[in-house]
């Protein structure tokens, strides 16, 4: 889960895709949400009974591996086994506390699994298809959510903060028909974890409030999971990428997946001159923490009518981070949230992937089965060793 802004919809929602027909629903604007034009529906799977994940009592509390009752469908929901579930730095902040969620809570937002079942009124998702979802699950009935933008429903759900998520065998998808997105055979399942999240919020970043072009310069500061994507998203657009961190292995992954130029993070007045001498400042500047002095960094690297989208949780205090508006006005910067990708906006995404200009699988660092998922979540208590999603399996 990611800072709660609006923002524009992604340029890529009107696009024609040569893969438009595996996101249920791509049509036109009026058919991209409503759920509740069917009278049939898959039957209900054999109940499991109890299923397992991973659950915290209390924040900071160590999370352990339970039994949970089975989800229950609703009528417009779906509910999927999951096959893989990526841990990311969403998770660890809301496990900490610093993003209040009901408790207990099973974590996990970004997810890819097999449809087990649906429920009456789906049309649009059936029984044995490969999906994932966005972590914003839009209502599906709502304007916004009529209009592509289920990512700022004011109705939304949130697996992992608002519901429970994906460390566990099987979560549920509410409003199914506007917000599964079938994935394509170029997809593997443990590599669209991925896309659920950190990928689809980066691209959307990048590509539609950023409106990064061919040959422009992108300023990613922090290299973890959405600031890796964000370097493979720029990249794949034919970007050119000045990637910051404090970690020389995420600053190592980043120039493996392609950015020009790693700097550290530790000598931030540093990092500014040399995106303006290498550079003549960037187009386009990422803030993939969620840190004042990031943003500050961010946008004095910025080139005169540079845009500085802002992904990363600016928590607590942090939230009234204090922006220098005299670089913004002198420079006419813009500075953008972003919040997400709704799940209309997938098809070109997943165009990119299937052409093979975007490979999610290389962020991938290390999977882990259920019992294991709490060490990886707790891991995040201290600077990454390790560059790449721990993706979790709880099949294993």
């Amino acid at each position: 889960m990611l800072a709660r802004s609006t923002g524009s919809r992604s340029a890529g929602s009107g696009v024609r895709s040569s893969i438009a027909g595996l996101l249920p629903g791509h049509g036109g604007i009026t058919d991209r949400s409503v759920g509740n034009r069917g009278t049939g529906h898959a039957p209900a799977p054999p109940s499991l009974g109890p299923v397992r994940a991973v659950q915290y009592d209390e924040y900071a509390a160590p999370p352990r591996v339970v039994e949970v009752p089975e989800p229950v469908c609703g009528p417009d929901d779906a509910v999927v086994e999951v096959h893989a579930t990526g841990v990311c730095r969403s998770d660890w902040h809301a496990w900490r506390g610093c993003d209040p969620v009901d408790l207990p809570q099973v974590p996990g937002h970004e997810w890819a699994g097999i449809v087990v079942e649906t429920g009456a009124r789906v049309r649009r998702v059936a029984v044995g298809q490969r999906v994932t979802a966005p972590f914003v699950c839009g209502c599906g009935a709502c304007a916004l959510c009529r209009a592509g933008d289920a990512q700022v429903c004011e109705a939304q759900q949130q697996p992992g903060f608002t519901m429970p998520g994906s460390y566990a065998e099987r979560v549920l998808v509410p409003a199914a028909d506007t917000n599964v997105v079938v994935l394509p055979d170029a997809v593997e399942t443990v590599a669209a974890a991925a896309l659920g999240c950190r990928v689809a919020t980066a691209h959307r970043a990048v590509a539609a409030h950023g409106a990064l072009r061919e040959g422009q310069w992108q300023l990613v500061l922090g290299c973890g999971g959405v600031g890796l994507s964000a370097v493979l998203v720029a990249r794949a657009l034919g970007a050119r990428v000045v990637a910051v961190d404090t970690s020389p292995a995420a600053r190592d992954r980043a120039v493996e997946l392609g950015a020009e130029l790693a700097l550290d993070a530790d000598d931030l007045d540093a990092v500014v001159r040399r995106v303006h001498e290498e550079t003549g400042g960037a187009h386009v500047g990422l803030d993939a923490v969620g840190s004042p002095a990031l943003v500050r960094t961010s946008l004095r690297a910025l080139r005169p009518r540079g845009r500085h989208v802002q992904v990363g949780l600016l928590l607590g205090e942090d939230a009234a981070t204090a922006v220098p508006m005299d670089l913004v006005v002198a420079r006419e910067l813009a500075v953008l949230g972003s919040h997400g990708m709704p799940a209309v906006d997938y098809p070109a995404l997943l165009d990119l992937v299937a052409s093979g200009r975007l490979d999610p699988a290389a962020l991938v660092g290390r999977t882990v089965d259920l019992a294991g998922a709490p060490a990886a979540l707790a891991a995040m208590d201290a600077p990454a060793q390790e560059a790449g999603i721990v993706v979790v399996d709880p099949r294993a």
